[in-house]
């Protein structure tokens, strides 16, 4: 007896990535599986079909007979209802998001495991997506910056005279946040780093940008930021609003999880922006960091451009795709086992994954 996986075609409008490679497939045929893909499931990342068999693939759609689904994002309702009673799921997944999403994969009674729930330990962090996709999100946000600004990011000396290195600021220092950091050093920019956290000053700092201190500290559990009270947040408006005056390039990437993105760049504060100046809300997906964001779309508020770009690590799919798959693979490792799977629910990275939680002793709740 093998285990059959089956990997996803992604179906999401713009989602390009995989999640599975052909490196991957090869570990998990390793494992005690077998693996299927549905036709063009890596065309958009780079990997074809043909890669896939060369690894040891199938290519076909068996998804009524897998007991293991890995996926990007969430497949809709009636891919869901296809997949067999009792098979594993995995991937970003957010079953709260939607309520018809929830009720099939619990109708269907499948041990999901939505990625994003992942604690954020040590242990985990080989198998962590939000932090791989995070660094892709943060390094495409950079790039877009630096096309929409009407200026150089880097110092340059030319015979037309000397052109000062742009003014950017990077708000949030998670992963996102400091590779965005990282990214616009290396284009020669002169970079900030701002968040609440304090504990950041050094991480930025080691990337080479100064870190911007207003005043203000929200550290909270698990790396995370806390939010804000009211005062702190008017402080922390009010001194920001004045620095953003100089700034040439704002990037966004503050997050809260399980929340909508914390407001910190007002409408007033976009106003008092010079012409000419960009902003890039990373954060666009779950409302954005700046009030005037509008996912999706690019906007000229008064000469100041505000751009909104959505699915930022799919605009990387080859890298973010290989970062992905192995993070899936890693964590799938935990119950695949010489062509079985086990479930060790005293593992605080499956018992804390799974969803809906389980009660004590792993039992599946009833329907």
């Amino acid at each position: 007896m093998t285990v059959e996986i089956c990997v996803l075609r992604e179906v999401a409008t713009g989602e390009r990535r995989v999640a599975a490679t052909p490196e991957t497939v090869k570990k998990l045929l390793a494992a005690g599986a077998t693996v299927q893909l549905q036709p063009g499931a890596g065309t958009g990342a780079g990997f074809t079909d043909q890669a896939y068999r060369d690894a040891g693939a199938q290519i076909g759609d068996a998804l009524e007979s897998a007991a293991v689904v890995l996926c990007v994002q969430a497949p809709p309702a009636a891919a869901i209802a296809r997949i067999p009673v009792g098979a594993v799921l995995v991937g970003n997944l957010q079953p709260q998001a939607e309520a018809a999403r929830a009720e099939a994969l619990q109708t269907r009674q499948l041990t999901t495991f939505p990625l994003e729930r992942l604690p954020r330990t040590t242990r985990a962090q080989a198998m962590d997506v939000l932090s791989s996709q995070a660094g892709m999100a943060g390094y495409k946000a950079t790039l877009i910056a630096a096309q929409l600004a009407p200026r150089f990011f880097p110092m340059l000396t030319t015979a037309a005279g000397t052109i000062r290195p742009s003014k950017v600021l990077v708000i949030g220092a998670g992963v996102a946040g400091l590779q965005a950091i990282a990214t616009a050093k290396r284009l020669g920019a002169q970079v900030e780093g701002f968040d609440v956290r304090p504990e950041t000053r050094e991480q930025i700092e080691s990337l080479g940008g100064r870190f911007l201190d207003l005043g203000v500290s929200a550290a909270g559990e698990g790396g995370y930021a806390r939010q804000l009270t009211e005062a702190e947040r008017a402080e922390q408006q009010r001194r920001l609003a004045e620095h953003l005056k100089g700034v040439d390039v704002v990037i966004c990437t503050a997050a809260v999880p399980g929340r909508p993105a914390p407001k910190i760049v007002t409408t007033a504060m976009v106003a008092g922006m010079r012409p000419g100046s960009v902003i890039v809300d990373l954060a666009a997906e779950t409302g954005g960091n700046c009030e005037a964001t509008r996912a999706g779309e690019t906007l000229d508020i008064d000469g100041v451009t505000v751009a909104g770009p959505l699915n930022l690590a799919s605009m990387g799919a080859v890298h973010a795709s290989e970062m992905y798959a192995r993070n899936v693979y890693n964590f799938v490792a935990l119950f695949l086992k010489d062509g079985a799977l086990s479930f060790d629910w005293n593992d605080e990275l499956l018992a804390k994954t799974v969803w809906p939680p389980r009660p004590a002793g792993g039992e599946i709740p009833p329907v």
